[in-house]
């Protein structure tokens, strides 16, 4: 009797099923053991599997599941593809919790507002990968209380922020901006954090006379660019544990 080959493909969905049906690409980085693939680059290997395998569905960017298990993944994330709103929370906590972890990778301090700590990172509320649930008592009150709903801020070893995100799925992008300038006087990064196709939004918010003096302070900064520095930190996370 002829056994048929293990493949590659066939690898990273038992891997997936083995962890409840998904998982995100620099998740599977580590959790797919590729010691016996005959490449060097086993990484790009498992982004093309799941990009090209029939049997995985995208969720998000760089958010992978098996299709046999869409229904009861898509139930646990409450996310219904009919409903816009639902989505679009989904959205926002999803990438509200990559910054996150991305923060907790770099060793800063992490926090996001009271409001969203109940908001799921796939399984988990953000309060629960958040280094904090209370902000730092950082500068005056009324400076406090307006970065209290910031949806994300890293805080460095002296608890002073080092990084303010907004995440941007719909709303409007002046809002964060005017929120970033009335903390313009804090040493910080200010990030707004959107689609791709929201640049051209935020170009033209940034060009109003009103931002002149936040215009080269405040980035832009897409969903892409965000997966990309979760994965190299993943990545990097792997090498170390070697």
């Amino acid at each position: 009797m002829v056994l048929k080959k293990y493949t590659q493909t066939q690898q990273v969905v038992d891997t997936l099923r083995k962890h409840g049906g998904y998982a995100t690409l620099g998740n599977l980085y580590h959790l797919v053991d590729t010691k016996s693939w005959a490449t060097k680059t086993p990484n790009e290997s498992i982004r093309r599997i799941v990009q090209q395998s029939d049997e995985i569905f995208r969720i998000q960017p760089g958010l992978w599941a098996l299709e046999e298990c869409r229904e009861e993944i898509m139930r646990k994330f409450d996310i219904q593809p009919q409903e816009v709103k639902s989505v679009e929370q989904f959205t926002h906590g999803y990438f509200q919790g990559l910054i996150v972890e991305i923060g907790n990778m770099k060793h800063y301090t992490t926090y996001v507002p009271a409001q969203d700590q109940n908001r799921k990172f796939l399984e988990k509320p953000l309060k629960d990968i958040c280094s904090t649930i209370c902000i730092p008592n950082f500068s005056y009150e009324n400076l406090n209380n307006r970065a209290k709903t910031v949806d994300v801020i890293w805080f460095n070893d002296r608890i002073m922020p080092n990084s303010f995100f907004e995440v941007e799925h719909s709303t409007d992008i002046q809002n964060s901006v005017a929120k970033f300038c009335d903390l313009q006087d804090f040493y910080s990064r200010f990030l707004i954090v959107a689609p791709q196709n929201r640049e051209e939004q935020f170009d033209k918010v940034m060009n109003r006379t009103a931002f002149k003096d936040m215009k080269k302070r405040i980035s832009f900064c897409s969903y892409e660019d965000i997966l990309k520095q979760y994965e190299l930190m993943c990545r990097e996370q792997e090498i170390r544990m070697v």
